[in-house]
């Protein structure tokens, strides 16, 4: 799998928010790629057989290539020992993602809460992680930059226009979640 993983630190109303695969890509952006007949980075995955892709369906049946090289390998497979491992879920190989039909998936999960109150005071964390959001936001932006993130930024950004605009979807895509509610008898809206 992906062996992704998160870490989340709020402040104010908001919060620094991680969330990745330990892949070059998310593999539901292949997905999206072959829902859209669109080809793919040949840097994002390899066939079956280990030669470098541009073809989704490819890409789906062989290996979606770690993020970073060896050190984004490492750090996957450090996940995989911590969520699967450790947890005594599946591991490697035997997890089946959300792609994957066959159930059981198998996949363990790890989740560490720290309280702030322990390290520090909770007030003085709050306004520590707003000044580095501040310092990182103020930033003097390379050529071409229009604004510099703070991880989380831009997704939470996306949340808040598509909680309130709705999110758009391939015709394919469309077409399919159609035919899965006439087959379910669901009513569905445009």
């Amino acid at each position: 799998g992906t062996n992704p993983w998160s870490i989340a630190a709020p402040f104010g109303e908001t919060a620094t928010v991680v969330d990745i695969a330990n892949t070059a890509v998310a593999r539901g952006k292949i997905y999206h790629a072959r829902q859209t007949n669109m080809p793919i980075p040949e840097t994002w995955a390899i066939t079956s057989e280990g030669a470098p892709t541009t073809d989704p369906a490819e890409a789906i049946n062989g290996v979606v290539l770690p993020m970073a090289g060896h050190k984004g390998y490492a750090i996957s497979f450090m996940m995989d020992v911590l969520s699967g491992v450790l947890t005594g879920s599946q591991h490697s190989t035997k997890v089946h993602g959300p792609y994957d039909p066959t159930p059981p998936g198998g996949a363990g999960h790890l989740f560490i809460a720290l309280d702030v109150a322990a390290f520090r005071d909770p007030q003085d964390f709050d306004d520590a992680l707003s000044d580095l959001v501040g310092e990182v936001k103020s930033t003097p932006k390379a050529q071409n930059t229009e604004e510099i993130f703070y991880p989380g930024e831009s997704e939470d950004r996306a949340h808040r226009k598509n909680s309130a605009h709705g999110i758009s979807l391939p015709e394919k895509t469309w077409m399919e979640l159609q035919e899965l509610a006439i087959e379910n008898h669901v009513v569905t809206h445009r």
